[in-house]
């Protein structure tokens, strides 16, 4: 069965995108450099929020994505949940943790002035997460019915595309990405170090 042209779009821009951001990360990993990047081009509230939110979105899509894919085909352990006789869509779970993060953002929970603590960053990624979840089948809200493997399920992966090149404008921190490619390449250099302690 061919794929539709927008999704083999995405499959080559995540065959594409991941190698070279998980490259890159891992290069500065590497170097021991990381964590000082981070800290200095996105560790501020509201970047840092927006980041871990961009970050959980396009990881909860692709992994949404690639369940629907394995359970359709019967691979693994994973499949529909109903209830009554009724299928479940995973929008639902998606609303109900996006009106939680709402209200905890609401009592201001993990919102410090100062900076982000710990479960303002979880919130951050259940955000993400949540919006991946809900705008996978944003198809389903047009047409009131289940058309996700059909032609107008393609609206999903455009409002998901949408959605998230939105939430990563400016966000995803050009100076942070421009740091890890320079330490990347570094690495590259003949005579650069190596990891801290070896």
């Amino acid at each position: 069965m061919a794929l539709p042209a927008s999704h083999v779009y995405i499959r080559w821009t995540f065959l594409v995108l991941l190698p070279v951001a998980a490259w890159l990360l891992l290069s500065a990993a590497r170097s021991g450099r990381l964590k000082p990047l981070y800290d200095r081009h996105v560790r501020q509230t509201r970047r840092e929020r927006m980041f871990l939110a961009s970050l959980a979105f396009f990881l909860g899509f692709g992994g949404v994505r690639i369940l629907t894919h394995m359970i359709r085909a019967g691979i693994g352990p994973f499949h529909d949940i109903s209830a009554g006789g009724r299928h479940i869509h995973h929008l639902v779970f998606g609303i109900i943790l996006l009106l939680t993060v709402g209200y905890i953002w609401l009592a201001q929970v993990g919102t410090g002035e100062g900076g982000l603590t710990w479960l303002g960053r979880v919130t951050c990624l259940l955000y993400g997460l949540a919006a991946a979840l809900t705008l996978d089948e944003y198809a389903l809200w047009l047409n009131l019915r289940d058309v996700y493997w059909a032609r107008e399920g393609q609206a999903s992966v455009h409002a998901a595309f949408f959605f998230g090149g939105l939430l990563s404008v400016g966000i995803w921190g050009a100076s942070f990405w421009h740091a890890l490619t320079r330490e990347a390449l570094r690495l590259l250099r003949p005579g650069a170090a190596g990891p801290k302690g070896g």
